[in-house]
């Protein structure tokens, strides 16, 4: 997850006047060193893997580590004022308050752990991001195509675009402009529709038809 002064890039200022947008949800933070022993508990409900238990505008991300720690994002829709004026206290308080009906082995991630909350507010740049061409400057990563963690890709994005970006030079050699254009070139046409793609989940997960939107997904997938 990108913190919000890290998704704010200064070279990209110099190659568009884009910035990154809050998309509604913030995740708050949560985890459990696999030595506390309320980590097994909260394991046996999550399986080998990760659970997602999500309801309009609300949900319970959580996925069991290797080491046996446990690493929970609870998603909530928040306004931006709340996450980024009133602090961190106040967007857990409201964020955390808000899943009293839920079932008590699903309350139990945000009851029981200890550990300080961690607010992340989500932020994307717009899909089809793209700029002109200029000298001496590109992007890449989380300030080339900034999106929500609900495709799964951003990471990955970025090191393929480091790859991409290295291939590019060493193949236009003594050219560096015609390395760039090239680099640039793939940049956009293979972050587009995975930024599209993510746009469209922040929807999925947290949207009126949530649950069964997410059912829908993957059972299209």
């Amino acid at each position: 997850m990108v913190p919000r002064s890290l998704a704010r890039s200064l070279a990209r200022s110099l190659l568009t006047d884009a910035r990154p947008v809050y998309t509604g949800v913030s995740f708050i933070e949560l985890q459990w060193p696999a030595d506390d022993s309320r980590a097994s508990a909260a394991a046996a409900v999550i399986g080998p893997g990760t659970l997602m238990a999500v309801a309009p505008g609300q949900g319970i991300l959580a996925h069991h580590n290797a080491d046996g720690s446990i690493h929970t994002y609870v998603a909530a829709k928040l306004p931006e004022a709340l996450v980024t004026r009133d602090g961190a206290a106040a967007a857990s308080r409201r964020a955390l308050g808000s899943f009293s009906g839920w079932a008590p082995a699903l309350r139990a991630f945000i009851t029981t752990c200890d550990t300080l909350p961690t607010v992340r507010p989500i932020y994307a740049l717009p899909p089809s991001l793209a700029w002109p061409r200029v000298p001496g400057v590109t992007l890449l990563g989380d300030a080339a195509h900034l999106m929500s963690p609900f495709a799964g890709e951003g990471a990955n994005l970025a090191m393929l675009d480091g790859a991409s970006l290295a291939h590019a030079l060493i193949h236009h050699p003594g050219d560096c402009e015609a390395g760039l254009t090239a680099y640039e070139r793939d940049l956009f046409a293979r972050s587009a529709p995975i930024a599209k793609i993510s746009a469209a989940n922040v929807e999925r997960f947290s949207g009126p038809k949530a649950p069964m939107s997410v059912v829908e997904l993957f059972a299209d997938g």
